[in-house]
């Protein structure tokens, strides 16, 4: 496993970094044995950045994290989140708000400072007031949490962020279907040196390829009910592209792809981006783990392919996306 630097100010992280959203049930029913097994692979693969957030299922993705380094022991960076629960999203942030969520991840988390806290996609006009920066910083003079960052819903709001002093990261959604980043926002945070964390990289599973019009997905999975952003940001689901369109539009980038798994394709794309310090793609098993893993010691793709696919987005994906972007 390669490691990259997350920002100037910060520390070193595995390219390939593990998200943790499954973890609380919103792809599926998960056991805390199927838990232990994905946080257990990725530790035997080199994985030592986890990304989690209070509000997956309801603290219980924390609660396992916490619960499995503890047992074993083991040394990982984990980013957890704060402002979407109902304490504080839309409009009821507070520093005091702020503060009990964070010792409410650390009693979770079992830890004593929290690595990297990063504001929860919050609503763009909160970034504009600017003083919820000022209660990060608190809470790091505090010493409740070592770092701070932001997970946003657009350019507009990483942009936003970009001017907040002490910013160690942005989270955003990109890959194949998401694109737009890499002209503006992408340089100005290398130029800042603020780490880049790519959410969503295979778009909730759609660029794995493997999806026909006749997949389903459980009711209690957010690929099944916020398909057309009905409880959050359309963005999170599908990259914000209509599931049939964006099923067609794999079909498309396998071909582009000549004969390689689309998945390997889409992160290694990502990963070619060197202001990316780490990519975080979630797993419901061990054997995605570990592929997912293998994409940190793969050569970047030649740049033909590189092109094919800006000029494939640019020709066919970019007008299907919905929601801020």
């Amino acid at each position: 496993m390669q490691t990259r630097q997350l920002g100037q100010s910060g520390f070193a992280v595995s390219e390939v970094g593990l998200g943790c959203w499954q973890l609380g049930g919103d792809f599926g029913p998960i056991n805390e044995v199927t838990a232990n097994e994905l946080l257990q692979t990725a530790v035997d693969c080199g994985i030592d950045f986890w990304d989690t957030a209070n509000v997956y299922g309801n603290g219980q993705s924390e609660a396992w994290i916490g619960k499995f380094l503890t047992l074993t022991g083991y040394s990982v960076r984990v980013a957890t989140k704060y402002g979407r629960g109902p304490d504080a999203f839309p409009d009821r942030y507070s520093l005091t708000g702020m503060r009990d969520s964070v010792r409410q991840s650390l009693d979770r988390l079992r830890r004593d400072r929290i690595d990297l806290l990063q504001l929860h996609c919050v609503p763009t006009e909160i970034l504009k007031r600017g003083e919820i920066f000022d209660w990060l910083r608190q809470l790091q003079d505090e010493q409740l949490i070592e770092h701070f960052g932001a997970s946003v819903e657009s350019v507009e709001e990483g942009l936003i962020c970009l001017q907040q002093p002490g910013l160690l990261s942005l989270q955003v959604i990109f890959n194949l279907f998401r694109q737009k980043l890499v002209d503006e926002l992408l340089p100005q945070a290398a130029e800042r040196g603020v780490g880049i964390i790519a959410r969503l990289p295979l778009a909730s599973g759609l660029l794995a390829g493997r999806w026909t019009p006749e997949t389903t997905f459980p009711p209690e999975d957010h690929r099944n009910y916020n398909r057309d952003g009905e409880h959050f940001n359309v963005g999170e689901t599908f990259a914000g592209i209509p599931l049939d369109v964006g099923i067609g539009l794999a079909e498309q980038a396998k071909r582009i792809a000549a004969g390689r798994p689309l998945a390997e394709v889409a992160l290694r794309w990502i990963l070619d981006h060197p202001a990316v310090s780490t990519i975080i793609p979630g797993a419901r098993r061990p054997d995605q783990v570990k592929a997912n893993a293998a994409i940190s010691n793969l050569t970047p793709l030649d740049d033909s392919l590189h092109r094919s696919l800006r000029d494939f987005y640019n020709a066919e994906v970019r007008r299907h996306i919905r929601g801020p972007y």
